[in-house]
Formats: C-alpha cells, structure tokens, sequence
C-alpha cells in the first residue's frame, strides 16, 4: 500500500484486457477467494483501477493479506 493505493505489477501486456484479468486473478489468488468474487469496477482502460472483492470486509482483506494495510 501507498498512500490508501495498492501497487501492483502483472506481466501480461495491457492488451485486450489481458493485464487487468491477470491482476483479478493475482488479488483472488492472494486473498485465497474464487475469481469470480473480484471485480473491476471501474479503471479498465486506465492505470488506477477500483476492484471490488465480494464476500470479504475490508478487516478481512487485511487478515488473508498479511502487510496489506487499508
């Protein structure tokens, strides 16, 4: 986290969409949550991005992602 942002890098090119699927399943894979219980809500084309993550509070979030702090 930096100032309330999580950064995060992913490998896949920014090309149809493959970048944002890669860094979906990066944030269900270290939450340990199924893929389909993150979204992305808004920020598809850009560099910022909102994700929504289901079925988690945000106390929740920062338990299964130790060093993550909101």
């Amino acid at each position: 986290m930096l100032e309330g942002s999580l950064h995060a890098r992913v490998t896949a090119p920014p090309v149809e969409g493959a970048a944002n699927q890669a860094l979906l399943r990066l944030i269900a894979a270290e939450l340990g949550v199924a893929r389909r219980s993150v979204r992305l809500v808004a920020g598809a084309a850009g560099r910022q991005k909102l994700i929504v993550v289901e079925g988690l509070t945000p106390d929740e979030v920062v338990a299964r992602w130790p060093g993550l702090r909101v």
